[in-house]
């Protein structure tokens, strides 16, 4: 049979995928692209904000659609179902299976009990765990983990720490969905680093929903930076980096091993969500204003190169005008590399909807407007100040005249950040999963316009 695979939502999803995908391959079946080829197709959900949620469901009747054609089955899996489940079964009767991700042990098994026999009516309606009651989800195995099927090509790979998350930020529903964060331990995750680099790998991506919790669960204490030694021991692996950390996690001794370890991007990846301590209160963050004004002078004092990225969001409940303008004013003040806002999003369950002093839709667009807008000129203003310099290119591909090169530099994010346009001298094909030296020579909109040293 032909299976057909879509997810949604953010990388740690992905790997999930990845890892059906290879459970699939292993068993022999065949994996395809095309809709139009599938005998079934799996859908693995995002339920993390509504916008996510209106997109997954959109994918999925789009792809009900294909069971006028080949398509025999529609499975749908992962954070939307988990949230969701007994109202999508109601609602969504084109899907023959849902899967909640505390059913993932179980999961080949229902699948494969659904194209074997057809029986999706019986294993739809078992007992659902109630999701406020979920303290901690299973994770994969570590088979699974390392027979993934990678799906972000030949370069990078990302490399999942952990699961979960223990914060509760009042604004978000990740904890009722994926429980407390459980990290997996150091040398699980360096075997499975080694495999990576074995395949070819050449950059890992860290991630957790925040990496600098990683190992307190199951050492006692942070343990990031041990574990980025570690990864930093293997050979082939050129490019580390991890992704979501929270200010209130990042030590002295993170800042001091990202200055001095060559293989560590020099990337910050730090989701503030605001400025105003009176809205860090409300959104149960660990942190305020004069401790994050800190640790973004410590990091630029110590690492002048470095990449700081952060994360907002606007509309929280009972934000004033005054703590939007606060916003504003950091924003201009601060000039990160790289933001991105989102509009606050009401989520069943979760303190902050409950919250009284609900913002108007149209104020959140408004804000968020104002606050991208004022990020685009920063933006456009910092990557001006790389022309001229010199940087060092990872090679992924070429554009559809083969006029240039295109690739990424240690600053920037794959699918998240801009690209540098290296132009084309002919011998492409030779550079392509490759590093070059490059001088910066343009900048048009998010991206870079270089030419090879």
């Amino acid at each position: 049979m032909n299976i057909g695979f879509i997810s949604l939502g953010c990388s740690k999803n992905l790997v999930d995928t990845e890892a059906i995908i290879g459970k699939f391959k292993n068993n022999k079946y065949k994996i395809t692209n095309n809709p139009l080829e599938a005998d079934i197709i799996i859908i693995n959900t995002c339920g993390f904000i509504e916008q996510a949620k209106e997109e997954a469901i959109n994918t999925i009747l789009e792809m009900a659609e294909y069971k006028n054609d080949r398509c025999k089955y529609l499975v749908v899996i992962g954070c939307l179902v988990q949230r969701y489940y007994n109202e999508l079964i109601q609602a969504l009767p084109e899907v023959d299976l849902f899967i909640r991700i505390d059913e993932y042990p179980r999961l080949w098994e229902k699948i494969e009990k659904l194209i074997k026999e057809n029986q999706a009516e019986i294993t739809q309606f078992e007992q659902v765990t109630k999701v406020s009651k979920i303290t901690e989800l299973p994770m994969l195995s570590q088979k699974e983990y390392e027979e993934r099927e990678l799906t972000t090509g030949e370069n990078y790979a990302y490399l999942k720490i952990g699961e979960g998350c223990s914060n509760m930020c009042t604004y978000c529903a990740i904890p009722y969905i994926r429980g407390k964060f459980v990290s997996r331990k150091i040398e699980k995750l360096v075997q499975e680093a080694k495999i990576l680099a074995n395949k070819g790998i050449k950059e890992l991506i860290v991630i957790a929903q925040d990496t600098t919790k990683y190992g307190t669960d199951i050492y006692g204490k942070p343990m990031l930076v041990e574990l980025l030694q570690e990864l930093t021991k293997i050979e082939g692996i050129k490019w580390i980096r991890f992704l979501y950390s929270y200010p209130e996690g990042i030590t002295q001794e993170l800042i001091q091993e990202v200055k001095n370890n060559s293989k560590i991007c020099k990337y910050f990846d730090i989701p503030i969500q605001h400025i105003s301590d009176e809205i860090l209160k409300k959104m149960n963050r660990r942190t305020n204003k004069k401790e994050i004004e800190k640790l973004i002078k410590e990091i630029r004092k110590e690492i002048p190169d470095a990449t700081i990225r952060t994360s907002l969001i606007v509309g929280f409940p009972g934000e004033t005008k005054e703590q939007f303008s606060e916003l504003e004013e950091f924003v201009e003040k601060v000039e990160f590399d790289k933001l991105g806002t989102f509009m606050y999003s009401k989520e069943d369950g979760t303190p902050a909807a409950k919250m009284q002093e609900q913002i108007h839709g149209n104020t959140k667009k408004a804000r968020y407007s104002k606050i991208m807008e004022k990020q685009q000129k920063i933006s456009h203003k910092k990557l001006l100040q790389k022309i001229d310099k010199e940087y060092e290119v990872l090679v992924e591909t070429t554009t559809f005249d083969n006029k240039y090169l295109v690739g990424r530099t240690s600053q920037d994010v794959p699918e998240i950040d801009g690209l540098v346009y290296i132009k084309n001298n002919g011998d492409n094909q030779n550079l392509i999963n490759k590093f070059i030296k490059c001088r910066i020579i343009d900048v048009k909109d998010y991206d870079l316009i270089a030419e090879q040293i």
